[in-house]
């Protein structure tokens, strides 16, 4: 539908008002209003007398008569003037980007001149007057096509970037995403609450940000990672449903598509199990699809941790495309090729992936293929196809035997012209090798669906990792997230193997939102922390608050949070977060068009108690 400013009659401006010629400027008496936007007019307003103001999209000067496009954030309308018009010579002056105000009568296009590119391409407005609203330089690089800028002149004049029409569609699908996220979850009975922005640092994961206070030197709030303790707490008040969408940030090392600021739509929900909270936020995905005509059908699939790590070798797996890794471990363990039989005795595991189409590669290729392999961690790839005449080819033939590589082809149903990939490990460490060169050679090779929308809940993730870093055991989400029941009684003596009541969305490859079942039992909440290594001072100093409040009556609860940025760039087909957002940073978390982070006055920092001077 056009954009409309305002209530007009076919020939009328703002509100019903009739544009008289004093509208077309001939009074002489400023422009200050527009009547129509540059995305608004149609045949049937051929006659009105009109107000446009916006940006000089284009400029077509053929002497007699010059065309302006006319461009504001709901479309384009050409202006024409012509001949004999005093506006002629105002209209050869105007450059790309002056902001301008014109007034004159709707004209209908002449059958050759229309343009079916446009909404607005059966009419045009005859120029009665122009008056250039402000003056522009000439653009680093071009508005009026998407031709290739550098991502750092970009953000250092988004500004300018903003005005593209790539940009300009991506920041109106990001509103209309946010509005049906919010009526989704109205309709579903949440309430929007707001929770701080200045709170307590209670580092678990990612640095936080911290902000010195002026008034109690020494101390320091922090920036939100999440707002999580914030929301159980609303839970632990009654506020039953609640969401927010909400800025997080994070002090993290440098990753190519992350932020140090990033929005996040944050749910928490009382007296639910999983159940209930996949059924909201299907709702809610549902919702977000519409908004591009697209319809996804509930409830998604699911995945346990372990048969994703073991099928795809990713926590996150695409799904747009199949080429499952297999067990190939029962064929070695008795086997001729001592390195993988010896693997499979002390526990290890073989993997196979089949790549389609692959097996008729030149040998170098493979070769090609071995040292990605290696370049990704791993000690080696075998591989495994046949010759033209059915023989079998491999790197490991003369080892484990013509016998025992047949039947790794023959288990894992791999076709004559398909090739074999080997690895071996413990744990998932195979599968995640594996895992990677499936999404590469699934790229290469154009099996992945770019039209396809892949969900998927992974749930049934471990509760705790050991850390070689930190030489303990660490929350696989956060400490809040609750065991499963049935594994409680592991909890002390086998921590690593207890799952959590966690869940993670996942979209086309992309983990697009995290959430569990909480712990809301007080003493099942210090068993954890004393898990984790947080002794009871320590937990009383970060989270005293918190468990305090755990202690006065806690409902049963759960939520998730989605990120925002992440959803908009997949549903908008954008390769990067930063394209969806107004005012992203680069990988190193600079602010190239504001110039931050900046130094200060040296005032500043004394009213603050801080010497840098170090």
């Amino acid at each position: 539908m056009p954009a409309r400013i305002g209530r007009r009659r076919a020939a009328g401006g703002l509100d019903g008002t009739t544009v008289t010629d004093e509208a077309h400027g001939e009074t002489g008496a400023p422009l200050r209003t527009r009547t129509h936007t540059c995305g608004e007019l149609r045949p049937d307003d051929v006659g009105a007398a009109v107000v446009l103001m916006g940006w000089v999209h284009k400029v077509r000067d053929l002497g007699g008569v010059t065309f302006l496009d006319v461009r504001d954030r709901y479309g384009i309308t050409q202006v024409v003037a012509r001949d004999g018009s005093e506006v002629l010579a105002a209209a050869k002056r105007v450059r790309a980007e002056f902001v301008l105000a014109v007034a004159g009568p709707v004209e209908r296009r002449s059958a050759e001149t229309l343009n079916p590119k446009l909404a607005t391409g059966e009419v045009e407005v005859e120029a009665r007057r122009i008056e250039v609203l402000s003056e522009a330089r000439t653009p680093p690089f071009q508005i009026d096509e998407e031709t290739p800028v550098s991502e750092e002149v970009r953000l250092r004049y988004r500004y300018l970037d903003l005005r593209r029409s790539r940009m300009r569609e991506n920041l109106g699908l990001r509103h209309r995403i946010t509005m049906a996220v919010r009526n989704s979850l109205d309709a579903d009975g949440f309430w929007e609450i707001e929770t701080p922005l200045l709170t307590k640092s209670t580092p678990e994961g990612a640095r936080d940000y911290l902000v010195p206070s002026r008034l109690h030197p020494g101390s320091f709030y922090a920036l939100p990672q999440s707002p999580q303790i914030f929301k159980q707490i609303l839970m632990i008040a009654g506020a039953d449903r609640y969401f927010q969408i909400v800025k997080c940030f994070r002090d993290e090392d440098l990753r190519a598509d992350r932020q140090p600021e990033f929005t996040q739509i944050d749910i928490e929900m009382s007296f639910v199990d999983q159940e209930v909270v996949f059924a909201a936020v299907e709702r809610l995905m549902q919702a977000v699809f519409r908004v591009v005509g697209r319809e996804v059908p509930a409830p998604f699939p699911r995945l346990t941790y372990d048969d994703a790590m073991a099928r795809y070798g990713s926590d996150k797996p695409d799904l747009r495309f199949e080429m499952p890794i297999q067990d190939a471990s029962a064929v070695f363990r008795d086997g001729r090729f001592k390195v993988f039989r010896e693997l499979v005795a002390g526990g290890g595991s073989v993997r196979a992936l089949v790549v389609p189409d692959a097996g008729r590669q030149a040998r170098a290729q493979i070769d090609n293929l071995v040292d990605e392999a290696i370049a990704l961690g791993a000690k080696g790839l075998v591989w495994v196809r046949r010759s033209p005449e059915g023989a079998i080819q491999s790197s490991i033939l003369k080892a484990a035997g013509e016998e025992a590589l047949t039947r790794v082809v023959e288990q894992v149903a791999a076709g004559p012209d398909d090739l074999t990939l080997l690895a071996g490990g413990h744990g998932h460490e195979a599968s995640v090798l594996l895992g990677q060169l499936r999404q590469r050679l699934a790229s290469r090779a154009g099996l992945v669906d770019e039209s396809a929308t892949a969900r998927a809940w992974v749930v049934d993730f471990p509760l705790m990792e050991w850390s070689e870093t930190e030489q303990r055991l660490v929350s696989m989400h956060h400490p809040f997230t609750s065991p499963r029941r049935e594994d409680l009684v592991r909890l002390e003596d086998d921590a690593a193997a207890v799952r959590a009541r966690a869940y993670d969305l996942v979209l086309n490859g992309s983990e697009i939102g995290g959430g569990s079942i909480r712990i809301h039992d007080a003493e099942l909440q210090a068993r954890i922390f004393r898990l984790l290594k947080i002794d009871d001072a320590e937990a009383k100093a970060r989270f005293g608050f918190f468990l305090d409040a755990l202690r006065y009556g806690t409902p049963p609860h759960g939520g998730i949070a989605l990120g925002l940025d992440r959803i908009v760039a997949l549903v908008a087909r954008e390769p990067s977060i930063r394209d969806v957002m107004a005012f992203p940073k680069t990988a190193a978390a600079v602010d190239l068009m504001a110039g931050s982070p900046s130094t200060v006055d040296r005032r500043q920092l004394r009213e603050l108690h801080l010497d840098t001077s170090s």
